[in-house]
């Protein structure tokens, strides 16, 4: 390897794509149109970065595996950034397989990390968990260990784990300051925001209040009975009673629960459940069917009692009633939770991410569209999907990841 192009990978390192750009940007070996690539992903020019890191495998040539290996880890970390996640998982796998075998450990576990936030990034924590247990981040390079422990961080924070989270976003500072790198350092300060920032409402005894992710975890691990309608499922501790596929039931235990101690009308309860604006005989016989329903799917959790007006919600151990909510409720809003990381998404990576349809999540985004919350550009596969973050709206309970014991 001659001297510029060892240059401009310290530079790239370092964090400093301008100074990599000036040793190697008028270069066409296979080397050099590497560097360009990661230099210009470094800027933000994704797409020429892409084309790049493609030239480059290509002119490496079928017998140069490990370098064109590097190319791979690079391309998936451009994919991940613009969430084209579809095809991530396989490609990094086996690029990770190769830099292992021919003993380069650092780009291996770079890939390992990367892999680990692909998952992170579509729910499926246990699997992201194991592939970071498997290796110890003692040895590696600050640069690493942070985004190592960043990774760890979102896994704590999806699963309301608040200590473990701070732990490894305090690990992730230590390693970002070695490294030396402000935009390393700035990704550590925006993962520790989301620490400070309302993660959702807490609704008890008719009266609202934002909550903290600690206040959160802190909430489902008492004695109440909790209505979560960020995962649309009722609980005590450890005991959980999914109502996601059941919106009627969801419906009508939020109602009974935001009123606790007191009762909820049959009106109120038809309006709320079945969109009717009067309870006509139809209506209270479909809701007797209903209520009989939710009483023997939350049986071990709370009875629903009968009364003059209509019917209560009655705990059986648990103190107190409460609905958790999202900070801001509205239409799509696990799709909005998404969107709102500020990244252009393809309809495919958010129907993955969701694990639903994607014509589910393209209907939804034409409707979001017409409402002027989200808009796009590109055409066919190449259209992304995009919206300012918003201030002071966390999402995190609204992302795709059960909460514990759920």
């Amino acid at each position: 390897m001659d001297s510029l192009i060892t240059a401009a990978a310290r530079a790239l390192a370092a964090g400093d794509a301008l100074g990599a750009l000036k040793r190697v940007a008028l270069r066409e070996d296979a080397a050099a149109l590497a560097l360009r690539g990661i230099a210009m992903a470094q800027l933000g020019d994704l797409e020429r970065a892409r084309g790049l890191l493609r030239r480059a495998a290509r002119a490496f040539g079928p017998k140069e595996k490990v370098a064109r290996a590097r190319c791979v880890v690079a391309e998936a970390e451009i994919a991940l950034v613009s969430r084209d996640v579809g095809w991530i998982g396989n490609a990094l796998d086996q690029a990770g397989a190769v830099l292992q075998a021919h003993g380069d450990r650092l780009n291996a576990a770079h890939a390992r990390n990367l892999e680990a936030r692909h998952l992170l990034l579509i729910g499926r924590l246990d699997e992201a968990e194991r592939l970071l247990s498997d290796k110890d981040a003692a040895p590696l390079p600050p640069v690493l260990r942070t985004a190592r422990e960043l990774v760890t961080a979102g896994i704590a924070i999806r699963r309301l784990h608040t200590g473990a989270a701070r732990a490894a976003i305090a690990n992730a500072g230590r390693a970002a300051e070695q490294a030396g790198i402000p935009a390393l350092a700035a990704e550590v300060e925006s993962a520790a925001r989301l620490l400070e920032a309302p993660a959702a409402r807490l609704i008890a005894r008719k009266e609202e209040r934002l909550l903290l992710l600690d206040e959160v975890e802190t909430l489902l691990a008492s004695n109440t009975l909790v209505v979560d309608a960020c995962r649309n499922v009722a609980r005590i501790g450890q005991t959980v009673v999914p109502l996601a596929t059941r919106p009627v039931l969801f419906a009508l235990a939020r109602t009974l629960a935001e009123a606790w101690p007191g009762d909820v009308s049959r009106q109120t309860l038809v309006a709320r459940a079945f969109r009717g604006k009067d309870a006509d005989e139809s209506h209270r016989a479909r809701l007797r069917v209903e209520i009989g329903r939710l009483r023997g799917a939350l049986h071990a959790l709370a009875q629903i009692t009968a009364t003059p007006e209509g019917f209560a919600l009655v705990p059986q151990e648990a103190r107190s009633v409460a609905v958790l909510a999202p900070p801001a409720e509205e239409r799509h809003s696990a799709l909005l939770a998404l969107l709102a990381d500020g990244e252009a998404w393809s309809s495919s990576a958010l129907a993955m991410a969701l694990d639903t349809s994607a014509r589910t999540v393209q209907r939804a985004l034409e409707q979001l569209a017409e409402e002027g919350k989200v808009h796009s550009f590109g055409r066919g596969r190449a259209r992304r999907w995009l919206t300012p973050p918003v201030p002071g709206f966390p999402t995190l309970l609204l992302l795709p990841a059960p909460l514990p014991n759920a």
